[in-house]
């Protein structure tokens, strides 16, 4: 509830009117079966003056309740919606923060539906909260006295009535409750399963797979379904039960009423008012259980996002350190690392040195540690033993920004966002001028293609970048690596589709144009790596060799077994 409340603070003024607004409608509420009252016994006497008058006071009352009810509707919906889109800013910049690791945590379709459906269900609660929270105790305290009052003598209807309502709501939502937190468990699977089904549609299709991911698709529905229809019948009882109630005790207020009438006509007018407030009574209580409903539903998912914001980063930076230019050297001091969950270490005391401006290739078998130890250099994981060092300094005592500065990633998968080519391109310099579009996208290899489309730079990319080719978005997204003209730059088998002489072009072009820039290119090919000034060869998490490709064919059997697999020496002829 925390969460809630530290957001509600802000609008304390909006949420103190609504909660004026739904006080002055309660009570007009309250006041008209009164009045009522006074009119039937005004007409009982035959005295008209009386009852138009008390008819006048009625519209008034009438109108204020009326003009009360909207405004706490608007103010209502206004702190609600103003609630619900900063719990979700305030969520997603906190997810902004995460790592790799807790990314990886969580899941990514976990998030998402946290971002909508749970931050959605807290909206709910904002909303009917404001509108009855208030409400329903003043209503129900309120009609509880009237009515006694009213007609002391059907006191014990009243009790009756309470005791049995309370009754059916306990019963009732004990066994709703349990279903809430797996209806949003469910829910969180089919997303999942509806995102890598879209995400990976052409993979589907080509295996014919549709019908073995309909079959999975349907059974996560299909328990989520079931869930929600229980919760559904449930409910459907409670609504009726509690009118079964009612009007039961309706029915025995009138009979036992009956006597009364006759030692006194003029009780007519109490009865009336008697069930109004007998009625009264029991729309508080079916409010309140529907706002109990959906306040155990809003609960889990208050909790659910309470997880994600009091998650802590696991990789965090020093508030103290100061930005500053770093040179291009890498250093990996007996560093070790090991994946949450796994029982081996991806990364056995690896330790090497990388000079400002030298290229490194990475190579080894499949699953070798090759991309865990690039993702070491930008800090998108910590190593679990030794120490990252770039231009001499611990990288957990260099600035977030100083990191970001310094090293640009390119991953295999290029990752494009939907927009144009230069708000991509700006992802990796902010400021990014034309000139050093062209530049980046010339060096990448990427500037041809670029100009033949109609709007050039301005040019729409699609969600995923779906309207390019493989080859097309990796050359973009190495083009946005290199906009910032970083120290370090990191290719991880980031021209994999790419052809063989647009791969020499990229590589021609980055020794050329970014000759001070310290390159470290992960690929399953030695032909990418032949020429690097040092490679590093990784074998089960272990650095095997380090030299040149002419030092390793002499000292690195692992190295030699895989260029001799790759024909190498037809590739170095």
């Amino acid at each position: 509830m925390k969460v809630l409340f530290q957001h509600l603070k802000k609008y304390k003024l909006q949420t103190t009117l609504s909660t004026l607004f739904i006080v002055v409608m309660v009570i007009s509420q309250l006041w008209q079966p009164k009045l009522l009252q006074q009119v039937l016994e005004a007409i009982i006497k035959d005295d008209m003056d009386e009852i138009t008058n008390i008819g006048i006071l009625l519209i008034i009352i009438a109108i204020v309740g009326l003009i009360a009810g909207i405004l706490n509707t608007i103010l209502s919906a206004k702190v609600a919606q103003g609630v619900g889109a900063d719990i979700r800013e305030t969520s997603f910049r906190k997810i902004q923060t995460f790592s790799f690791s807790n990314i990886e945590r969580l899941s990514t379709g976990n998030l998402v539906v946290r971002q909508t459906n749970d931050i959605t269900q807290v909206q709910n609660l904002v909303m009917l909260s404001l509108q009855s929270l208030t409400r329903i105790p003043i209503m129900f305290i309120g009609s509880f006295i009237l009515a006694m009052y009213t007609l002391p003598e059907l006191w014990w209807i009243i009790i009756v009535l309470v005791v049995l309502v309370f009754l059916i709501v306990f019963l009732i939502f004990g066994r709703m409750g349990k279903h809430f937190g797996k209806i949003q468990t469910f829910i969180d699977r089919v997303n999942a399963i509806a995102k890598e089904n879209l995400a990976g549609m052409r993979v589907v299709k080509s295996f014919v797979q549709e019908d073995n991911e309909l079959q999975r698709f349907t059974n996560t529905s299909d328990k989520l379904t079931h869930h929600t229809i229980v919760v559904g019948q449930l409910f459907s009882i409670m609504i009726p039960a509690f009118m079964l109630v009612s009007n039961m005790a309706v029915v025995a207020a009138i009979y036992f009423a009956g006597d009364l009438v006759k030692d006194n006509p003029e009780v007519i007018g109490a009865i009336a008012s008697f069930m109004n407030y007998l009625m009264q009574i029991m729309m508080a209580i079916i409010i309140g259980g529907m706002l109990m409903m959906m306040a155990s539903r809003a609960m889990i998912s208050l909790q659910r996002i309470g997880e994600v914001l009091d998650t802590e980063p696991d990789i965090k930076y020093d508030e103290n350190a100061q930005d500053k230019d770093l040179v291009g050297s890498v250093e990996f001091r007996d560093v070790s690392f090991q994946y949450e969950g796994d029982e081996t270490k991806a990364l056995k005391h690896v330790s090497f040195q990388a000079r400002p401006g030298e290229m490194v290739g990475i190579v080894g078998a499949t699953g070798s540690g090759k991309s865990t130890l690039a993702q070491l250099i930008p800090r998108l994981y910590d190593p679990t033993e030794g120490q990252v060092l770039i231009g001499g300094e611990d990288l957990k005592k260099v600035s977030k920004q100083t990191l970001r500065n310094t090293v640009s990633l390119v991953l295999q998968r290029a990752i494009l966002f939907s927009g144009t080519i230069a708000e991509n391109l700006r992802h990796g310099k902010k400021d990014a001028t034309s000139e050093d579009m062209e530049k980046a996208t010339r060096i990448a290899q990427a500037k041809e293609f670029i100009e033949r489309q109609a709007d050039v730079y301005d040019a729409p990319i699609v969600e995923r970048g779906n309207n390019f080719s493989g080859g097309q978005k990796q050359r973009l997204s190495i083009s946005r690596g290199i906009i910032g003209d970083p120290k370090i730059l990191i290719l991880d088998d980031s021209t994999s589709a790419l052809d063989a002489r647009s791969e020499k072009l990229v590589k021609e072009a980055l020794n050329k144009e970014l000759n001070d820039t310290t390159t470290f290119i992960i690929a399953q090919k030695i032909s990418s790596v032949i020429h690097a000034d040092k490679i590093l060869v990784l074998d089960a998490g272990e650095l095997v060799g380090v030299g040149s490709h002419k030092e390793l064919l002499e000292t690195s059997e692992t190295y030699r077994e895989i260029y001799d697999t790759q024909k190498g020496k037809e590739v170095d002829a």
